[in-house]
């Protein structure tokens, strides 16, 4: 009998204070923009006119991420319906990264393991990393790895009714443009939430902690626009069952690879062009 007492009060307690209790499984919808013009200014690149018309317009794309207890799994999805809608039965239509050059993300809260689903040459490949490596990608240069710094900040908000907290990540890296090579500083606001219980962010190489359901950054901006409570099947959030492994050293090998044949086609072009 005491011991439901003591339950009991525990709970009214939670309640009193409004401690956030994390849920077991369901769906946070995400939304990507992209405004190459906005990028550019940010970027101190003064552009004319002309140059802005021609200049593709700003893009947004959605996202799903789908998580239980212990995985989750985070792919683009058609931009028509909101899945999270319709009593949780899920309208959306979730795309793979496969073809695209898109790729899929695994999370494994227990070890912050990510891995990277893709695509290549009618070869499905899984690049591990943890979540939070700056070179994740696998295409970042091993000689020159980039600066990162991370600011704790004050500022908070709320994003999909959750209490979230902000932290600036600076990655300062050396780029050769124009056969020059400069140093180029990108920030980026992050804003997290520990109130989910796990770990996770849409992009893996900018994370400190808890649950980013938004980052900021040039141009571009992600953030977690719904969020729904329901049952998630184990084969949506676990890894599929074939694919090749790969290490980021090989993949950015193969991907060097891929950028030298295509400039050779587009050189092969250009000099068929100039004989006709």
């Amino acid at each position: 009998m005491k011991t439901l007492l003591i339950s009991f009060f525990a709970l009214a307690v939670a309640s009193v204070h409004g401690i956030a209790q994390p849920k077991k499984s369901g769906a946070i919808q995400f939304q990507s923009n992209f405004d190459p013009a906005a990028m550019a200014a940010a970027n101190g690149i003064k552009l004319s006119d002309d140059i802005i018309a021609r200049m593709p317009k700003s893009s947004a794309t959605s996202f799903e991420l789908l998580f239980n207890l212990t995985n989750a799994s985070y792919m683009r999805v058609e931009d028509i319906e909101d899945s999270n809608e319709g009593g949780g039965n899920g309208g959306g239509m979730r795309f793979g990264g496969f073809g695209g050059g898109n790729k899929d993300y695994y999370y494994n809260f227990a070890d912050h393991q990510l891995t990277e689903v893709f695509d290549l040459n009618d070869t499905t490949y899984f690049l591990q990393s943890k979540l939070g490596e700056a070179a994740v990608n696998g295409l970042m240069n091993p000689q020159t790895p980039p600066v990162v710094e991370y600011i704790k900040t004050d500022e908070t908000k709320k994003i999909i009714g959750l209490e979230c907290k902000k932290v600036i990540i600076k990655v300062t890296s050396k780029r050769r443009i124009k056969d020059e090579e400069k140093e180029i500083t990108d920030q980026s606001s992050v804003w997290y939430t520990d109130q989910l219980g796990f770990d996770f962010s849409p992009v893996p190489s900018l994370w400190t902690a808890g649950t980013v359901l938004a980052i900021e950054g040039k141009g571009t901006s992600i953030i977690a626009k719904s969020i729904e409570y329901r049952n998630v099947s184990s084969r949506d959030v676990n890894l599929p069952k074939k694919g090749t492994p790969i290490t980021a050293e090989a993949y950015r090998i193969k991907m060097e690879q891929r950028m030298k044949m295509r400039g050779n086609r587009t050189r092969g072009q250009v000099r068929t062009m100039t004989i006709n």
